[in-house]
């Protein structure tokens, strides 16, 4: 089986097969993110995590609290279903799961996506692990991980691709989460972490997974 890196690298390539100008632009946007330090405020490993409370795809409220009363919590920030770096990185993660939940550990994805029907009828609604909607990015702004995204990738979601975020996030049209996992323990002191403004590169799931057995 192929690595996620090995998938979503596939994927920028055949990106830039097919629009070039585009990904280039992508390229540029990145840099400059980076350059200003995007994400370089998020917390870090043995700073404690911020508690949260999130409703569900049901509408049900979820806390970090409950959870983490149960055992170690992966928690991993992604755009939303609508983005096909996100839908490769969740389904490696799902077919981690088990490894995961033997570890004692509950897996946690939140993104900014309103939890109504839309989400029912993604390709997420087949993951059996715990979606929460941030629908003002407020929890990622807390972790560090909320990024403003630039007018040039946002005109390319309306656009290229249709998306009204504005509709899809319940009013929040401009800011999406930097992808980013942070795996936090009983104690809810941040254990590890992955933090990359690029939103093409993801954790290795194998990498979680490594980093669980070190903290039981």
């Amino acid at each position: 089986m192929k690595t996620l890196k090995e998938q979503t690298d596939a994927k920028i390539e055949a990106g830039r097969q097919a629009n070039r100008e585009f990904m280039n632009g992508v390229d540029k946007a990145i840099n400059n993110a980076k350059a200003f330090q995007e994400g370089a405020n998020a917390l870090k490993v043995g700073q404690q995590a911020i508690a949260f409370e999130l409703p569900n795809q049901e509408g049900k409220l979820v806390s970090l609290k409950n959870l983490i009363g149960k055992g170690p919590v992966v928690v991993t920030f992604y755009r939303g279903d609508w983005c096909p770096y996100c839908n490769l990185q969740l389904r490696a993660l799902q077919a981690k799961l088990e490894e995961i939940e033997k570890l004692g550990a509950t897996l946690v994805a939140i993104s900014p996506q309103v939890p109504d029907g839309s989400l029912t009828k993604s390709e997420i609604s087949e993951m059996t692990f715990t979606v929460l909607s941030d629908q003002n990015a407020k929890v990622a702004s807390q972790y560090g991980v909320a990024w403003e995204v630039p007018e040039f990738l946002l005109d390319h979601m309306r656009v290229d691709r249709n998306l009204d975020l504005e509709k899809i996030n319940n009013g929040n049209g401009s800011v999406l989460p930097i992808p980013a996992t942070f795996i936090i323990g009983t104690d809810g002191i941040i254990a590890w972490n992955y933090v990359n403004v690029d939103y093409r590169t993801r954790s290795e799931p194998e990498e979680i997974v490594e980093a669980l057995k070190k903290l039981v």
